[in-house]
């Protein structure tokens, strides 16, 4: 029996049909799955954390990705700052993934000791002419938009990172989201490819059918419909989300609030990235199954509680921020069938449970869908890995992001030479 020849990764990319999913291979093999963390966990923009991860003089934060590891910390000016994971002596890893607080950096091995702005302090048995100043921990780049830390392991990040920081600062303006705290936090490993993952988050095609708790505020139309063979009633309900998100808008611009979409996603972005403020559904005013705000202290000096969902995209992260909490996920791939995903929940620093916010009602909507989600992400993922599968026909209506997914994806790897 003759055994077909493997496809490259390039010629798998470019077999995709116009409008149509990827190539199961694309989901499943492992050379794929290294080069897609090379090129778009280290040679790009990723959200890392967010600030109240570090909210300390000497917090830190420790995350790895692929083979590379990267520890955050706020230093003691208060400043941000991402490093290597790697001791500069022998290569020793300085600290375990997951979080902590210290006073300075000490590596394990042999004690070699670096103070939270990376400088080398101490250095056993070097003698008269080792120079500890070029010995100091390696920088990650980094930026803070908001609460959001992103990091880029590259030594040249791509400057478009710009475009993003410029419309998001305006938008998270109001929100303070700096002087937060995390009510709760939540890791789910869900067993599909990365890019299944934010496929799933790209279109709200299937939250009628599978997220209650989500479509009690969250409404489907924002991103996608088709009026074709709808019956009168069905027409009706499209003309009251228009008139009712176009009232919304009209009444927050008055009022100074940012509300327009900005859509930076096709092959030419580098630093993909979506927002909107989206109407809520209900009494307009949270992501919760009351649709009402589930913490009383709101955010910043807000004393509007219907401010609607500021949602951003990036290609790892997903962020709803509401005038009461915030929710932001972000994923971190592990394997070609395997993807952390690290959801947090932010209320105003000052909050407190019990007498500001009730836990369960400020969780129960997001630590619903995205177990949702996770089934959803593991059924496709097995699916697209079944021989019999064959990529279908994308809806123009519902699932245009996830078309255009495909096509960054496909021109970021071109961008880098695959």
């Amino acid at each position: 029996m003759k055994i077909a020849p493997v496809k490259s990764h390039r010629e798998l990319v470019a077999y995709r049909q116009p409008g149509h999913g990827m190539n199961g291979e694309l989901f499943g093999r492992s050379d794929i799955f290294d080069t897609d963390v090379d090129i778009f966990f280290t040679q790009h923009w990723i959200l890392a954390g967010v600030t109240a991860d570090i909210a300390e003089p000497g917090d830190v934060s420790t995350l790895d990705i692929g083979k590379s590891s990267i520890i955050l910390v706020r230093d003691d000016d208060d400043q941000v700052r991402a490093y290597r994971n790697v001791c500069r002596h022998r290569g020793a890893r300085l600290k375990e993934a997951g979080k902590s607080t210290v006073g300075r950096l000490v590596c394990p091995y042999h004690q070699w000791t670096y103070d939270l702005d990376g400088s080398l302090k101490h250095a056993a048995h070097m003698g008269k002419d080792f120079d500890p100043k070029c010995r100091s921990l390696i920088p990650v780049h980094t930026n803070v938009i908001g609460t959001h830390i992103f990091v880029c392991l590259n030594d040249n990040p791509p400057d478009d990172i710009s475009v993003m920081e410029q419309h998001m600062t305006a938008r998270f303006a109001d929100y303070n989201l700096p002087f937060t705290r995390i009510a709760h936090e939540s890791e789910i490993i869900e067993n599909g490819n990365w890019k299944l993952v934010i496929e799933n988050n790209r279109e709200c095609y299937h939250c009628a059918g599978t997220h209650p708790e989500l479509t009690a505020s969250f409404l489907p139309e924002d991103f996608g419909f088709c009026t074709e063979g709808l019956g009168e009633e069905s027409l009706q309900a499209l003309d009251a989300y228009f008139t009712r998100n176009a009232n919304h808008q009209k009444d927050w611009e008055r009022e100074g609030y940012i509300c327009a979409a900005v859509e930076y996603l096709d092959e030419e972005a580098v630093t993909q990235f979506r927002t909107q403020r989206l109407v809520i559904a209900g009494k307009g005013e949270s992501q919760t199954l009351s649709t009402q705000v589930a913490c009383t202290k709101l955010f910043g000096d807000l004393k509007r509680r219907d401010l609607g969902d500021m949602h951003l995209w990036t290609h790892n992260s997903w962020t709803h921020v509401m005038s009461d909490h915030a929710v932001i996920s972000y994923i971190i791939p592990l394997a070609p069938d395997k993807t952390r995903v690290r959801t947090k929940w932010l209320v105003h620093a000052d909050a407190v449970e019990g007498v500001d916010y009730d836990l369960q009602t400020l969780t129960e909507v997001w630590a619903a869908t995205n177990q949702q989600d996770a089934r959803l992400v593991g059924i496709t993922h097995a699916g697209t890995q079944d021989p019999a599968y064959a990529p279908g026909p994308f809806s123009a209506f519902t699932e245009r992001y996830v078309d255009q997914f495909s096509r960054w994806y496909a021109a970021r790897l071109s961008a880098h030479g695959v």
